[in-house]
């Protein structure tokens, strides 16, 4: 039997990862399981190419990021959610991927769900999508959404991606 206690939901206030919310807020519902709704801050100061800083060096401007992150985290929340135990965090991380798969690993994420914008080959550049990389390094399942979750049943898993990290090595899931 499928026991879900915590998912977890990243939020770049993005519709994709609004209307994700709402399919993680059902799931948590439907299974009895607290919702952890994550947002990621990119520290634009400390980029790959090995520029040195970071918005930690900038106190103030870390604050400010971060209580902003809190409000409109706080604002997605609805007062069921708060009921029921609903938690949110913000992370500042120069990868969101790793910071979201890091912040599921601390909680124990029995399920990640994230939208995505459903782009291949090209159009998502050479790294990848943050979902794609969450869906290859997280520990847990990955659930990704391409669309809204009034057109998504739980019912009917076609209308979503699920993936699942093969930890042993087999081919079957």
């Amino acid at each position: 039997m499928l026991v879900l206690r915590d998912v977890l939901v990243p939020v770049d206030f993005e519709s994709t990862s609004v209307h994700a919310l709402a399919y993680a807020r059902d799931l948590a519902r439907m299974f009895g399981a607290r919702l952890h709704v994550l947002h990621v801050l990119e520290d634009a100061f400390a980029l790959a190419a090995g520029t040195e800083g970071s918005l930690s060096a900038f106190p103030r401007l870390e604050r400010e990021a971060e209580d902003d992150a809190r409000r409109r985290l706080q604002d997605l929340l609805t007062d069921a959610d708060r009921k029921a135990g609903a938690m949110t965090a913000v992370r500042l991380g120069t990868s969101p991927a790793s910071s979201i798969v890091a912040y599921a690993t601390e909680i124990q994420a029995d399920v990640i769900v994230m939208g995505t914008h459903g782009r291949r080959g090209t159009s998502i550049g050479t790294i990848g999508s943050v979902a794609e990389q969450v869906v290859r390094s997280a520990s847990c399942p990955v659930l990704t959404l391409r669309r809204h979750p009034s057109d998504v049943a739980l019912a009917r898993m076609s209308a979503v991606e699920i993936a699942s990290p093969l930890n042993d090595g087999s081919a079957s899931a």
